[in-house]
Formats: C-alpha cells, sequence, structure tokens
C-alpha cells in the first residue's frame, strides 16, 4: 500500500485542484490535474465525520468541534491550518452559499454566517439523527428541511441518507432517489445512501449528478436521463466536481473518471466519510 505521506507527480501542476478527504484517522489533500492523481498527505489528524468546501475555505465536522480552513488564492496549496469554531461536537457540516451550517449528535443545528465567529441556533436538538447538510438543505432520519430565515422548516420525505442542494435539490432516501419539483418526485427505486450535483449547475437544471444505491452507482445525464453507470459503484461515499468527476470510497481508494472506467489509487486511509473539492478561479 502506498504510504500516506508519499508525494507524487503534478503536485505544482498548473490548472490543477484540491480535494479533501475525510476519515477516522484525519483529513488527505489529495491534490489532482484532470484524471491524474498527484501528491496527497494527512493533513489534519482528527476523526473526521464529514466535510464541505465554497472556493475560499474548507470546513470538517469533528468530534470535538467544527473546524475550518481559509484557502489562499482558492487552490489549497499553502500551510494553512484548520482552526475551531467553537460549535462543539459535530456530525454533518455544509455551506449554504457562503454561510456555515453544523448539526451536533443530538440534532441541535446552527448556522454560522459569513464574516461572523457567532453560531445561532436553527433547531435546538429534535433528536432526529442529521445524515447530511449543503445548501440550504438538512437531511435526517425524519426528513428533509429547508433553512428558512433562522429557522429549519420540514420540507418532507422520511428516512433520509444524503442531499444534494445544487441545481434541483435531490435527496437518498431508503426507498428511492427524489428531486424537489412540485413535490418530491421519485426518480429511481431501491434504497439510496449517497447523492451529490456538481455546484456549477445552474437554479433548475443540473450539470453532472451521481448517486449510489446498494448495488449500483447511477449518474446523470445518460441520453438525458438518470441512467446505471457502468462504472463500479464501490462503496463510493462521497462526489466530487472539477475538471472530471472524482470520488471516494469508504476503504480509501480515490477514484478519477478517466471515460467509461474510474482511475484508483490507494490513500492509505480507511473509515472515509467524504470527500469536497473547492472550485478554483472562475469555478468559484
Amino acid at each position: 500500500m502506498d504510504s500516506i505521506e508519499e508525494k507524487r507527480v503534478y503536485g505544482d501542476r498548473e490548472g490543477a485542484s484540491t480535494a479533501y478527504v475525510t476519515s477516522e484517522m484525519g483529513v488527505v489533500r489529495v491534490r489532482v490535474a484532470g484524471d491524474t492523481v498527484g501528491e496527497f498527505g494527512l493533513c489534519e489528524r482528527c476523526h473526521a465525520r464529514d466535510v464541505a468546501a465554497i472556493g475560499d475555505g474548507v470546513a470538517i465536522a469533528t468530534d470535538d468541534d467544527v473546524r475550518v480552513r481559509t484557502l489562499e488564492g482558492g487552490n489549497g496549496t499553502g500551510d494553512e491550518t484548520f482552526v475551531g469554531t467553537g460549535f462543539g461536537p459535530a456530525v454533518a457540516v455544509g455551506y449554504d452559499d457562503r454561510d456555515l451550517i453544523a448539526a451536533d449528535p443530538d440534532g441541535h443545528i446552527a448556522r454560522r454566517a459569513a464574516g461572523t465567529d457567532e453560531w445561532t441556533t436553527l433547531e435546538n436538538g429534535s433528536g432526529a439523527t442529521v445524515r447530511a447538510i449543503d445548501g440550504d438543505l438538512v437531511g435526517t432520519d425524519d426528513g428533509v428541511s429547508r433553512v428558512h430565515g433562522g429557522r429549519l422548516e420540514h420540507a418532507g420525505l422520511t428516512a433520509v441518507r444524503d442531499v444534494s442542494a445544487a441545481g434541483v435539490p435531490l435527496a437518498a432516501t431508503v426507498d428511492g432517489l427524489y428531486k424537489l419539483g412540485n413535490g418530491w418526485l421519485e426518480l429511481l427505486g431501491g434504497s439510496f445512501e449517497t447523492v451529490a450535483a456538481d455546484p456549477r449547475s445552474e437554479p433548475g437544471r443540473l450539470e453532472r449528478a451521481h448517486a449510489v444505491a446498494d448495488d449500483a452507482c447511477y449518474e446523470y445525464p445518460i441520453d438525458g436521463e438518470w441512467a446505471q453507470s457502468e462504472r463500479s459503484n464501490d462503496a463510493i461515499v462521497g462526489f466530487g466536481y472539477g475538471d472530471t468527476v472524482y470520488a471516494v470510497t469508504a476503504d480509501g481508494t480515490f477514484l478519477s473518471a478517466s471515460g467509461g472506467e474510474w482511475r484508483t489509487r490507494l490513500l492509505g486511509i480507511t473509515d472515509v466519510t467524504g470527500i469536497a473539492v473547492p472550485p478554483r478561479g472562475t469555478e468559484r
């Protein structure tokens, strides 16, 4: 197995992007250029449960706090460090535009507005297990909620495992994959664990999107529709988007889409929980 500290080519290649992969060991920073993986290494030791990113920042949910990292120039190539925010133990984190939203193990959900250091409560511990946060969507065992003003409003569904807010709101549930239109509309049946969409998607349409069910990986668009991908699902726990599609598996395999296949690289970590790719340059 490759050493986690091993340095690889393309680390300083012009046009390269950075992916952040979270795990029980900590956060691994991976440099990628197209479908080629460059250098990678552990940049933060912690038990990281979730990760989210915007153009100039990365946030992680850990067992002791929500930590944030400011990216100089939005490329993540400097010596920036993660710093605590005073939230406390967290299980999920996400960005709604530039505001940070986080949830703790008891279902307490709060927002940290951009440019401030204070957390404001949105939900004071409903008891529902929060599974995912993306944009203004919060996915829990009780369904999907949306941030509206200074509070959360229930938006339907049950047993939600993941959510995606870019372009068209999506939800992965134990009963199927849904999109929000005139109510929640089923796209695919089955038990889904993961869903993601390219953050560059314009409101009302999807640029690229992926979802993982128990037995398959699905992607959009294939001939303008959601369809099963020829690529293996390989226990994928998250997707990221840049020059190509990136993904990571629970056992620490980094995937980059190349044609109809995945190129793979072992990162030397296990118990992986997520991936985020900050958009760079004009993508922000």
